[in-house]
């Protein structure tokens, strides 16, 4: 089996399995300033630029995990690892800055801070004062990044020095001209097949023709499992650049978000016109991950621990399936059937997410983790609830961590419907909520522990909407 990259501007053609990584692939390559820290996404010594086609036709650099890359699925793309952003001589102004500043001790993590620092530097738009920066620069970019050693402040001041990009950077010229556009592969190899159909029809007859194929979008997931489990599919097919994966719609009465959008993607062109989604977008993993991971994807393993079912069912949301005997539409409530189970048939894949308008105009999103970004969720709590008159006239709750399946907790919304919205009613039902679902105790957090913290999470939310009442 073998793939054709460009790799820091010059086209290669490697040998690989179907299974083999991106970063695997690299580093046999000699380029071995991609790391491998922990195989799973979570420390970003991996990191790479990947050229991806941006809305007004150009190039958009985005920074993704390497390791959680499998390299088929890259046939024909442009990737560019540290090595290919400058040389001791000719330091890169992100390699430039680390270095003066101190950003850099045993130098493990670098290479990946380096790119995603780039990443963010190379970013359309980025103006003074944004986030909060004197540069605009977005230091969430860097979450994915870790370092045991040299502490972020020198990291984050690197970040903080960086100025426009200079034009002549090879970089920086690039984004005016197209991305390569995704390659149809088939391939075979001795670990197994994999393909990247062209259009949804290819996609349906291939996995009609193969049942148990194993449906890749960006792979943040099932990586994980090829890397620490040594997990192999027979065949698999990669759906993430099918067109009709990729619909971005939006009507009066509703939102169709594509499931092979990345959350990256869907983060921009949402731009906060749904609130629930900007505040859950940040505390999805990290910048390097929704940079791959989709919708589509979150839903299609059905954890019961994934982020987005909590906050797709408070907004209500449907699934767009689309098979062998046609397209349907399934309440997001009705959708999953048991743990790491839904009602989505044999060859059936998810086209889209359906989000209906009006929106509610009282939203908020609660993830109870041990760390603070970039980690699994104990308990996950969405809520969307429409006030009038100062009573609730409807309420949306949804939860993860709490059962086998993510779930709506009815009966926390019955109790709030129809009352004030006051700290009495609020009571009332965070004591109905602390009771809903079937929680476990494991190494994430007891059950006690995540039915204290669904009651205090209602809670938090009242006081929090009170606390801007009062201040508007």
């Amino acid at each position: 089996m073998q793939v054709a990259l460009t790799i820091n501007g010059a086209p290669r053609h490697l040998n690989c399995e179907a299974h083999t990584t991106l970063l695997g692939a690299l580093r046999a390559q000699g380029l071995t300033g991609c790391k491998e820290g922990c195989a799973e996404g979570e420390c970003g010594a991996c990191a790479v630029l990947v050229a991806r086609p941006a809305p007004d036709g150009g190039t958009r650099w985005d920074s993704v995990n390497a390791c959680l890359a499998l390299l088929p699925a890259l046939d024909g793309a442009e990737v560019v690892t540290a090595e290919g952003l400058g040389s001791p001589s000719a330091l890169h102004p992100a390699q430039r800055e680390l270095a003066v500043r101190g950003g850099s001790q045993c130098g493990y993590c670098t290479p990946g801070f380096v790119v995603s620092m780039t990443a963010e530097y190379l970013r359309p738009g980025r103006q003074p004062g944004e986030h909060g920066a004197p540069n605009g620069f977005d230091i969430h970019a860097l979450s994915g990044n870790l370092c045991r050693c040299t502490g972020y402040r020198p990291i984050q001041d690197a970040a903080y020095a960086l100025g426009d990009p200079d034009p002549a950077d090879p970089l920086a010229a690039r984004r005016s001209l197209p991305a390569p556009g995704p390659a149809r592969t088939l391939l075979q190899a001795a670990d197994g097949a994999f393909h990247r159909p062209g259009t949804l029809s290819e996609a349906l007859a291939l996995l009609a023709a193969h049942p148990d194929a194993k449906v890749l979008a960006g792979g943040t997931d099932w990586a994980v499992d090829v890397n620490l489990r040594r997990a192999r599919a027979a065949v698999t097919v990669a759906v993430d650049a099918l067109p009709e994966l990729r619909v971005f719609e939006e009507h009066p009465a509703f939102v169709r978000l594509g499931a092979g959008l990345t959350l990256s993607d869907l983060e921009r062109r949402l731009a906060g016109r749904v609130p629930l989604l900007a505040e859950w977008f940040p505390q999805f993993a990290s910048r390097l991950i929704r940079n791959s991971a989709t919708l589509g994807g979150n839903l299609g393993t059905a954890s019961p621990i994934g982020d987005s079912p909590p906050v797709l069912l408070a907004l209500d949301a449907s699934v767009e399936l689309v098979g062998p005997l046609g397209a349907r539409t399934v309440p997001l409530s009705a959708y999953f059937s048991g743990y790491r189970q839904t009602v989505r048939a044999p060859g059936e894949l998810i086209q889209a997410v359906r989000i209906p308008r009006p929106l509610a105009p009282l939203t908020g999103f609660h993830k109870i983790t041990k760390r603070r970004f970039d980690d699994i969720s104990s308990v996950a709590v969405a809520y969307a609830l429409t006030l009038d008159g100062g009573v609730v006239t409807r309420a949306r709750i949804g939860l993860g961590g709490v059962a086998a399946t993510p779930l709506r907790a009815l009966e926390a919304e019955a109790a709030l419907e129809g009352q004030p919205w006051t700290a009495d009613t609020v009571r009332r039902a965070a004591r109905v909520l602390g009771a809903t679902g079937t929680p476990l105790s494991d190494h994430r957090a007891s059950a006690a522990y995540r039915a204290a913290m669904l009651e205090q999470s209602l809670l938090k939310f009242y006081w929090a909407s009170a606390r801007t009442e009062v201040g508007a």
